[in-house]
């Protein structure tokens, strides 16, 4: 059985790479049935950032989501609150 992670690593990574990590990711995440899972975009230039919020809008999967506070990574990550069942 493979473990599901509660965060995504995506700096460094194209948006054309990040994506269908992205994908990937929230959906395995809410058929495990998570709440909350972060995603590590990292801060540089914010197209990542914009490209990885674009996308949540669009996901029936994500409830809710908002930039990491102090602690959390800042506006590095994006914590998503993801919907249930």
């Amino acid at each position: 059985m493979k473990i599901v992670d509660l965060e995504l690593d995506l700096h460094r990574l194209t948006v054309e790479e990040a994506l269908p990590e992205l994908d990937s990711f929230l959906y395995k995440a809410f058929s495990a049935g998570f709440k909350t899972v972060c995603i590590n975009h990292g801060r540089g230039s914010g197209i990542l950032r914009q490209v990885v919020h674009r996308e949540l809008k669009k996901s029936s999967m994500v409830k809710a989501f908002r930039a990491g506070g102090g602690g959390e990574g800042g506006i590095g990550v994006t914590i998503v609150e993801l919907s249930e069942h």
